[in-house]
C-alpha cells in the first residue's frame, strides 16, 4: 500500500510551498488507494506554536485534503525514541560522546584553519575509558567513514554520496536526551509504514543520513522524490514580497480552494498542454515520476487567471456559500442569482464580487470625478431627465427595461450610447459596471427611478 505524509513543523502558518508538497503526498496515496498522513513536527518546544498547528489543519480543511487517522505529534512521542536510541546503544551502533562546546569549537577552527570540511572527529567512536566528569553525553550513530550511500529518486534519478566527503558521527540525541531531526523522521516514517517520501530538495542532504538510520534499525527504506523549490518571478527564493503568504491569506485575498490546488500543482508537474485540473483530474492523472527536475517560478497572475476560471464557472450555490466568508449573504439578497451571474463573469478574486455587490446594492453617495467630465453635461443631463419623465415603474426584468428604454431613445432620435454611462453612473457613481439593464432589475424600478433623480439633482 502506498502511504505518503505531510509533516510539518509548527512554528509557523502554512505556506504555498508546504501546501504544494502536501498536495503532492495527498494525490499520489488517494490515486493508489493509499493513506495519507498529517504529523506535526512539534520536538522543538521553544518555537513551537498552538496557533500555527491550528492554522495547518484550517488550510488542509479549506482545501479539502483529508488524511487518515488521527493527527500524530512527535511530542507525545518520547518514549518510543529512547527506546530505540537504547537499542542502537546497546547493539553498538550508537555510542555517547562526551565532547564538549569548547572541544568542539576548537576542532573546528583548527579544521577551517587547515581549509577542511568542519566535522566530527570521532574520538569517542571506540572509547572505552571513564567518561570525563560533569559533561552529559550526546548520542552519536556510527556513520560509515568510506563507501558510497546511494538510493533512486523518483524525480532526480540514481543519486550517489561519498560518505567521506559529507558524513560525520551525527548527533541522533541531545544532551538533554531530546532526539534530533533526522533521527525522529525515520522512526515516525517507519512505524507509520510510510512508502513514500515526497518533499523539497532542500531536504536532500538530510537523505543519505537519513538513509545510513534506516539501515541501523533494521526498517526498511522507503522511496524518496525530492521536488525542486518554487522560485519567485525574478529568480530568487520564494518570499512574501513576491505575493507568496500563508494559505490561509489566498482565502483573505478571495481565491477558491480549488484555483490554487491547481495553481500549485501546476508548479512543478504538468500533463501536455493542459492548464485547468480539477481535484478529479489531478487525481486520475498525478504521478510523482512526472513531476519537473527543475524550479517553478511563481506567478501571481496564473492564479489569478485561474481563479477567474473556476469562478466564472462555478455554481450559485457553490459561490454563494464563499462569499458568506465576506458577510455576504446573496441568497438573502434580492435577485440574488442574477447579481451573481452578473459579477461572476469579470471577476479575478472574490472580493471583486464583494466590491460589486457594493457597488450595486449600495446607492453612490458621490459620482466618479473624471467620468462625469467625461460622459455628462447639459445635453446628457436633459436627455436622462426626459428618460425619467416617462420612466415606468411597472418594468421588472432585463428585458421589459431594455425594450422600455430602446423605445424611448428611437423616439427621441439617439442611441444608447448617449443614455447608458448617464444611468451607470447615477446607479453606481462609476462609469465602469455590469449591464445597465440586468443592474435594473436587480435594484428594482423605484430604486432606479430614485438614484437617476437624486443624480439629477447633483
Amino acid at each position: 500500500m502506498i502511504v505518503t505524509r505531510f509533516a510539518p513543523s509548527p512554528t509557523g502558518f502554512l505556506h504555498v510551498g508546504g501546501l504544494r508538497t502536501a498536495l503532492y503526498n495527498y494525490l499520489y496515496a488517494r490515486k493508489n488507494g493509499g493513506k495519507f498522513l498529517l504529523r506535526i513536527e512539534d520536538t522543538d518546544l521553544a518555537r513551537n506554536s498552538d496557533a500555527a498547528v491550528e492554522a495547518i489543519k484550517e488550510a488542509f480543511d479549506w482545501c479539502g485534503l483529508e488524511y487518515d487517522g488521527e493527527v500524530e505529534f512527535q511530542s507525545r512521542r518520547t518514549e518510543i525514541y529512547k527506546k530505540y536510541i537504547n537499542e542502537l546503544l546497546k547493539s553498538g551502533k550508537a555510542y555517547k560522546c562526551y565532547m564538549s562546546k569548547d572541544e568542539l569549537d576548537a576542532l573546528r577552527k583548527e579544521q577551517e584553519a587547515r581549509k577542511e570540511r568542519p566535522k566530527y572527529d570521532g574520538r569517542y567512536r571506540d572509547f572505552t575509558g571513564t567518561p570525563p566528569e560533569g559533561i552529559e553525553p550526546v548520542i552519536r550513530i556510527k556513520a560509515p567513514l568510506s563507501g558510497k550511500i546511494e538510493f533512486d529518486d523518483g524525480i532526480k534519478g540514481h543519486i550517489s554520496f561519498e560518505a567521506a566527503d559529507i558524513l560525520d558521527d551525527f548527533i541522533i540525541a541531545r544532551s538533554d536526551g531530546s532526539p534530533t531531526y533526522n533521527f525522529t523522521v525515520v522512526i515516525d516514517d517507519a512505524l507509520m509504514g510510510v512508502s513514500d517520501v515526497i518533499r523539497g530538495d532542500d531536504h536532500l542532504s538530510n537523505t543519505p543520513k537519513q538513509i545510513i538510520l534506516y539501515d541501523a534499525l533494521g526498517f526498511k527504506v522507503p522511496k524518496f522524490y525530492h521536488v525542486a523549490m518554487i522560485n519567485g518571478s525574478d529568480g530568487s527564493k520564494l518570499s512574501k514580497r513576491h505575493g507568496a503568504t500563508d494559505v490561509m491569506e489566498y482565502k483573505r485575498m478571495g481565491y477558491l480552494p480549488q484555483a490554487l490546488l491547481n495553481f500549485l500543482v501546476r508548479l512543478g508537474w504538468g500533463h501536455g498542454d493542459d492548464e485547468i485540473f480539477s481535484m478529479s483530474d489531478m487525481l486520475r492523472l498525478f504521478d510523482p515520476k512526472d513531476i519537473n527536475k527543475s524550479a517553478s517560478t511563481y506567478n501571481l497572475s496564473k492564479l489569478e487567471w485561474l481563479n477567474a476560471y473556476y469562478i466564472k464557472n462555478s455554481g450559485f450555490y457553490e459561490l454563494a456559500d464563499e462569499m458568506l466568508f465576506f458577510g455576504i449573504d446573496f441568497r438573502g439578497l434580492p435577485k440574488g442569482e442574477l447579481l451573481m451571474s452578473l459579477l461572476q463573469e469579470r471577476a479575478k478574486t472574490l472580493l471583486d464580487i464583494k466590491a460589486g455587490v457594493e457597488l450595486i446594492v449600495n446607492a453612490p453617495s458621490s459620482y466618479d470625478e473624471k467620468a462625469m467630465k467625461k460622459f455628462v453635461n447639459d445635453e446628457s443631463k436633459a436627455l436622462l431627465a426626459q428618460y425619467l419623465a416617462e420612466f415606468k415603474e411597472d418594468l421588472e426584468n432585463t428585458s421589459e427595461f431594455e425594450h422600455f428604454t430602446m423605445e424611448f431613445l428611437n423616439s427621441k432620435g439617439k442611441t444608447l450610447k448617449d443614455l447608458a454611462q448617464n444611468v451607470r453612473i447615477a446607479l453606481t457613481g462609476g462609469s465602469v459596471s455590469p449591464g445597465i439593464f440586468e443592474m435594473m432589475e436587480v435594484l428594482g424600478a423605484s430604486e432606479v427611478k430614485k438614484r437617476i433623480l437624486e443624480f439629477l439633482k447633483a
